[in-house]
């Protein structure tokens, strides 16, 4: 995975990436959002307001799927999402966001900011951390072809 890796560790924030969270309805329908998100040590970190189709289904079940089209890969990865509430990984994503022109702060065990996505339901926004089980890359460009990755969870 290291070169979609790296792609992400310098194309987040400051690149205009979507990434497509999907989730599961409690009846077992899908939900996918677009999200904003960011990668920071080896980790992707995405936002939702505790109201949305997204968060409510999170709480209910964590397994999801993050897709993204990166330079050069189509990326999909998979696992678990868990709300972040502590104060110190707050700030310091906060900081992230904000350095790719997201004005984002912390308020209690969330972020706001004056503006995000309609997508997002209103502030506070929740932050949540995808624990990776496995991706899947489609090379979009030389040398093509397709890779799966496994993660130790």
């Amino acid at each position: 995975m290291e070169p979609a890796r790296d792609i992400l560790a310098t194309d987040t924030p400051t690149e205009d990436l979507t990434f497509f969270v999907a989730t599961m309805r409690p009846d077992g329908r899908p939900h996918t959002a677009g999200v904003g998100a960011v990668w920071v040590d080896d980790t992707l970190y995405f936002v939702g307001g505790p109201g949305t189709r997204r968060s409510r289904n999170l709480a209910a079940n964590p397994a999801c799927s993050v897709a993204v089209r990166l330079r050069g890969i189509d990326l999909t990865l998979e696992g678990d999402a868990h709300r972040v509430t502590d104060a110190a990984t707050l700030e310091r994503l906060a900081g992230v966001f904000r350095s790719g022109g997201w004005p984002a702060t912390v308020a209690g065990d969330a972020l706001t900011a004056p503006y995000n996505a309609p997508s997002a339901g209103p502030p506070p926004w929740h932050l949540y951390r995808l624990t990776l089980h496995s991706a899947v890359g489609v090379a979009c460009a030389e040398p093509y072809g397709a890779t799966r990755w496994t993660f130790a969870h």
